[in-house]
């Protein structure tokens, strides 16, 4: 008798375990730390500051995340697999998206910072409908249209609290 789990078996775990918490993970890191982080950029306009405000949303939000996944179920009912590992996988992949646009606040230019991160963003949102696509069979045009909106409400939130 074959124990072993067949390909779709295989799949459908690798989806539960890692890509699911792996996404999650990333939507929140790429798009709730948009608002603290372009909202720190408009009102200072100082490219140290909003570095730190990003790396401190990023550190934040993953230990957040980290333990929110974790403490949601033990995997057993729901056979969402190990909760240290879902934790970790999504702890680390929420502090990659909200690291990725905080980053070139490191540049000297404030200008460029700004218009780097905001490329970055856009790649970001992008990477996440191709993974929705991918793994959770949504439809690409679907997946990024509901990602840029999402990101374009949160941007634009950051935009007005930073300028008022």
């Amino acid at each position: 008798m074959n124990t072993l789990p067949d390909n779709a078996t295989q799949k459908r775990q690798f989806i539960l375990h890692t890509i699911q918490p792996g996404l999650a993970g990333l939507m929140d890191g790429s798009v709730s730390s948009l608002a603290p982080l372009f909202a720190a950029a408009l009102s200072t306009r100082n490219s140290h500051t909003t570095f730190l405000v990003g790396m401190a949303t990023a550190v934040g939000a993953g230990i957040s995340m980290a333990f929110s996944e974790a403490l949601s179920d033990d995997g057993k009912l729901s056979g969402r697999g190990n909760p240290l590992t879902r934790g970790l996988v999504c702890g680390l992949m929420t502090f990659v998206g909200a690291a990725g646009h905080a980053l070139p606040f490191l540049l000297p230019s404030f200008q460029i910072a700004l218009a780097v991160s905001m490329i970055i963003v856009l790649v970001e949102l992008l990477v996440i409908a191709w993974v929705r696509h991918k793994y959770m069979d949504t439809p690409l045009l679907k997946a990024a249209f509901q990602i840029v909106v999402g990101g374009i409400i949160v941007f634009l939130a950051g935009i007005f609290i930073g300028k008022s």
